[in-house]
Protein backbone atom coordinates (compact mmCIF):
# COMPACT_ATOMS: atom_id res chain seq x y z
CA UNK A 1 0.00 0.00 0.00
CA UNK A 2 1.26 3.47 -0.93
CA UNK A 3 0.19 6.66 0.84
CA UNK A 4 0.91 10.08 -0.63
CA UNK A 5 0.81 13.42 1.10
CA UNK A 6 2.73 16.26 2.68
CA UNK A 7 5.09 14.48 5.08
CA UNK A 8 5.84 16.32 8.30
CA UNK A 9 9.44 15.40 9.15
CA UNK A 10 9.73 16.15 12.87
CA UNK A 11 13.40 15.18 13.16
CA UNK A 12 14.58 17.48 10.36
CA UNK A 13 11.91 20.13 10.87
CA UNK A 14 10.61 20.24 7.33
CA UNK A 15 7.52 19.40 5.30
CA UNK A 16 7.81 17.83 1.86
CA UNK A 17 5.70 16.00 -0.72
CA UNK A 18 6.32 12.31 -0.36
CA UNK A 19 5.11 8.74 -0.61
CA UNK A 20 5.09 6.14 2.14
CA UNK A 21 5.10 2.44 1.29
CA UNK A 22 3.49 0.09 3.82
CA UNK A 23 4.09 -3.67 3.69
CA UNK A 24 2.66 -6.19 6.16
CA UNK A 25 1.45 -3.39 8.39
CA UNK A 26 4.87 -1.71 8.64
CA UNK A 27 6.50 1.22 6.86
CA UNK A 28 9.06 -0.16 4.42
CA UNK A 29 10.03 3.01 2.56
CA UNK A 30 9.63 6.80 2.60
CA UNK A 31 10.52 8.76 -0.51
CA UNK A 32 10.09 12.27 -1.85
CA UNK A 33 7.77 12.73 -4.84
CA UNK A 34 6.43 15.46 -7.09
CA UNK A 35 2.71 14.93 -6.44
CA UNK A 36 0.52 17.69 -5.02
CA UNK A 37 -1.57 15.90 -2.42
CA UNK A 38 -2.82 18.36 0.20
CA UNK A 39 -3.27 15.93 3.11
CA UNK A 40 -0.57 15.95 5.79
CA UNK A 41 1.12 12.82 7.11
CA UNK A 42 2.69 13.13 10.52
CA UNK A 43 3.73 10.87 13.41
CA UNK A 44 1.53 10.49 16.46
CA UNK A 45 1.94 9.59 20.10
CA UNK A 46 1.39 6.14 21.60
CA UNK A 47 0.13 6.23 25.20
CA UNK A 48 2.26 3.47 26.71
CA UNK A 49 -0.01 2.74 29.68
CA UNK A 50 -3.61 3.75 30.27
CA UNK A 51 -6.86 2.55 31.77
CA UNK A 52 -9.49 3.94 29.40
CA UNK A 53 -12.21 3.46 32.01
CA UNK A 54 -10.59 6.06 34.27
CA UNK A 55 -11.66 8.70 31.75
CA UNK A 56 -15.31 7.65 32.31
CA UNK A 57 -15.56 7.23 28.53
CA UNK A 58 -15.89 4.24 26.25
CA UNK A 59 -12.94 3.78 23.85
CA UNK A 60 -14.70 5.29 20.82
CA UNK A 61 -15.46 8.50 22.74
CA UNK A 62 -12.04 8.59 24.40
CA UNK A 63 -10.48 8.48 20.93
CA UNK A 64 -12.22 11.69 19.87
CA UNK A 65 -10.46 13.60 22.64
CA UNK A 66 -7.10 11.81 22.55
CA UNK A 67 -6.50 12.33 18.84
CA UNK A 68 -6.86 16.10 19.27
CA UNK A 69 -3.67 15.98 21.33
CA UNK A 70 -1.76 13.85 18.83
CA UNK A 71 -2.37 10.42 20.37
CA UNK A 72 -3.06 7.82 17.69
CA UNK A 73 -2.66 4.59 19.67
CA UNK A 74 -2.79 3.27 23.23
CA UNK A 75 -1.52 0.34 25.26
CA UNK A 76 -4.66 -0.21 27.30
CA UNK A 77 -5.26 -2.34 30.39
CA UNK A 78 -9.04 -2.87 30.79
CA UNK A 79 -8.48 -3.83 34.42
CA UNK A 80 -11.30 -1.71 35.81
CA UNK A 81 -14.15 -2.96 33.64
CA UNK A 82 -12.83 -6.52 34.01
CA UNK A 83 -13.20 -6.24 37.79
CA UNK A 84 -16.89 -5.56 37.21
CA UNK A 85 -17.80 -7.64 34.15
CA UNK A 86 -14.92 -10.07 33.72
CA UNK A 87 -13.96 -11.16 30.22
CA UNK A 88 -17.22 -9.82 28.80
CA UNK A 89 -16.09 -6.34 29.81
CA UNK A 90 -12.77 -6.82 28.02
CA UNK A 91 -14.52 -7.99 24.86
CA UNK A 92 -16.83 -4.98 25.02
CA UNK A 93 -13.86 -2.60 25.14
CA UNK A 94 -12.26 -4.33 22.16
CA UNK A 95 -15.45 -4.19 20.11
CA UNK A 96 -16.17 -0.57 20.93
CA UNK A 97 -12.60 0.43 20.14
CA UNK A 98 -12.91 -0.98 16.63
CA UNK A 99 -15.51 1.67 15.79
CA UNK A 100 -12.81 4.33 15.39
CA UNK A 101 -9.44 4.54 13.58
CA UNK A 102 -7.42 5.10 16.77
CA UNK A 103 -5.52 1.90 17.52
CA UNK A 104 -6.25 0.33 20.89
CA UNK A 105 -3.88 -2.44 21.99
CA UNK A 106 -5.65 -4.16 24.86
CA UNK A 107 -4.05 -6.51 27.37
CA UNK A 108 -5.41 -9.35 29.47
CA UNK A 109 -5.97 -7.98 33.01
CA UNK A 110 -3.72 -10.02 35.28
CA UNK A 111 -5.27 -9.13 38.65
CA UNK A 112 -9.03 -9.64 38.72
CA UNK A 113 -9.85 -9.09 41.53
CA UNK A 114 -7.02 -6.67 42.30
CA UNK A 115 -6.57 -8.19 45.76
CA UNK A 116 -8.23 -10.99 47.71
CA UNK A 117 -9.61 -8.37 50.10
CA UNK A 118 -11.90 -6.94 47.42
CA UNK A 119 -15.43 -8.01 46.57
CA UNK A 120 -15.23 -7.85 42.79
CA UNK A 121 -17.85 -8.53 40.18
CA UNK A 122 -15.72 -11.15 38.46
CA UNK A 123 -12.68 -13.38 38.66
CA UNK A 124 -10.23 -14.06 35.84
CA UNK A 125 -8.20 -17.13 36.74
CA UNK A 126 -5.28 -18.58 34.74
CA UNK A 127 -7.65 -20.39 32.36
CA UNK A 128 -9.49 -17.12 31.80
CA UNK A 129 -6.15 -15.46 31.05
CA UNK A 130 -5.42 -18.23 28.56
CA UNK A 131 -8.75 -17.64 26.83
CA UNK A 132 -8.00 -13.92 26.51
CA UNK A 133 -4.42 -14.34 25.32
CA UNK A 134 -5.58 -16.72 22.59
CA UNK A 135 -7.32 -13.78 20.93
CA UNK A 136 -5.36 -11.76 18.33
CA UNK A 137 -7.04 -8.68 19.81
CA UNK A 138 -5.18 -9.18 23.11
CA UNK A 139 -1.57 -8.09 22.79
CA UNK A 140 -0.03 -8.71 26.21
CA UNK A 141 -0.56 -9.71 29.83
CA UNK A 142 -1.46 -6.43 31.53
CA UNK A 143 0.36 -5.06 34.53
CA UNK A 144 1.23 -7.70 37.08
CA UNK A 145 0.26 -5.72 40.17
CA UNK A 146 0.57 -8.74 42.42
CA UNK A 147 4.33 -8.38 42.76
CA UNK A 148 4.33 -10.23 46.12
CA UNK A 149 2.83 -13.16 44.23
CA UNK A 150 5.77 -13.08 41.84
CA UNK A 151 8.33 -12.76 44.63
CA UNK A 152 6.82 -15.68 46.58
CA UNK A 153 6.12 -17.86 43.52
CA UNK A 154 2.35 -17.88 43.89
CA UNK A 155 1.16 -20.74 41.69
CA UNK A 156 -1.76 -18.87 40.12
CA UNK A 157 0.33 -15.79 39.35
CA UNK A 158 3.09 -17.84 37.77
CA UNK A 159 0.58 -19.77 35.63
CA UNK A 160 -0.74 -16.49 34.23
CA UNK A 161 2.78 -15.40 33.34
CA UNK A 162 3.45 -18.83 31.84
CA UNK A 163 0.45 -18.46 29.52
CA UNK A 164 1.79 -15.13 28.27
CA UNK A 165 5.11 -16.80 27.48
CA UNK A 166 3.27 -19.67 25.80
CA UNK A 167 1.60 -17.25 23.39
CA UNK A 168 4.81 -15.21 23.02
CA UNK A 169 3.15 -12.08 24.38
CA UNK A 170 4.90 -9.61 26.70
CA UNK A 171 4.12 -9.13 30.38
CA UNK A 172 3.57 -5.58 31.61
CA UNK A 173 4.83 -4.72 35.08
CA UNK A 174 3.84 -2.85 38.22
CA UNK A 175 6.62 -2.85 40.78
CA UNK A 176 6.66 0.26 43.00
CA UNK A 177 9.78 0.46 45.13
CA UNK A 178 11.22 -2.93 44.19
CA UNK A 179 15.01 -2.85 44.20
CA UNK A 180 17.92 -5.20 44.68
CA UNK A 181 17.16 -8.92 44.85
CA UNK A 182 13.41 -8.30 44.73
CA UNK A 183 13.67 -6.34 41.48
CA UNK A 184 15.95 -9.00 40.03
CA UNK A 185 13.47 -11.78 40.78
CA UNK A 186 10.50 -9.81 39.47
CA UNK A 187 12.26 -9.03 36.19
CA UNK A 188 13.66 -12.56 35.88
CA UNK A 189 10.08 -13.85 35.89
CA UNK A 190 9.75 -12.35 32.42
CA UNK A 191 8.14 -9.01 33.27
CA UNK A 192 9.46 -6.39 30.88
CA UNK A 193 8.13 -2.96 31.88
CA UNK A 194 7.40 -0.77 34.90
CA UNK A 195 5.55 2.55 35.16
CA UNK A 196 5.75 2.81 38.95
CA UNK A 197 9.25 4.26 39.44
CA UNK A 198 9.28 7.33 41.68
CA UNK A 199 13.03 7.92 42.03
CA UNK A 200 15.90 8.26 39.59
CA UNK A 201 17.90 5.61 41.45
CA UNK A 202 15.11 3.03 41.35
CA UNK A 203 14.50 3.56 37.65
CA UNK A 204 18.22 3.41 36.86
CA UNK A 205 18.57 0.11 38.70
CA UNK A 206 15.66 -1.42 36.81
CA UNK A 207 17.06 -0.20 33.49
CA UNK A 208 20.39 -1.81 34.32
CA UNK A 209 18.55 -5.09 34.92
CA UNK A 210 17.02 -4.95 31.44
CA UNK A 211 13.59 -3.58 32.26
CA UNK A 212 11.89 -0.89 30.19
CA UNK A 213 10.89 2.08 32.36
CA UNK A 214 7.83 4.12 31.40
CA UNK A 215 7.95 7.70 32.69
CA UNK A 216 4.52 8.50 34.07
CA UNK A 217 3.16 12.03 34.09
CA UNK A 218 -0.58 11.76 34.53
CA UNK A 219 -3.49 12.40 36.81
CA UNK A 220 -2.59 9.54 39.17
CA UNK A 221 1.08 10.38 39.67
CA UNK A 222 3.71 12.72 38.26
CA UNK A 223 7.23 11.32 37.89
CA UNK A 224 8.56 13.28 34.90
CA UNK A 225 10.81 15.67 36.83
CA UNK A 226 12.35 12.85 38.86
CA UNK A 227 13.03 10.57 35.89
CA UNK A 228 13.70 12.77 32.86
CA UNK A 229 17.44 12.59 33.52
CA UNK A 230 17.44 8.93 32.53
Amino acid sequence: MNIQGQIVDIANRRIYAGEITVENGKISNIAESDHREKAYILPGFVDAHIHIESSMLVPSEFAKLAVLHGTVATISDPHEIANVLGRDGVYYMIGNGKKVPLKFHFGAPSCVPATSFETAGAVIDPEGIKALLESPDIYYLAEMMNYPGVLFDDAEVMRKIAWAKHFNKPVDGHAPGLRGAQAQKYIAAGISTDHECFTFEEAGEKLALGMKVIIREGSAAKNFNALIGL
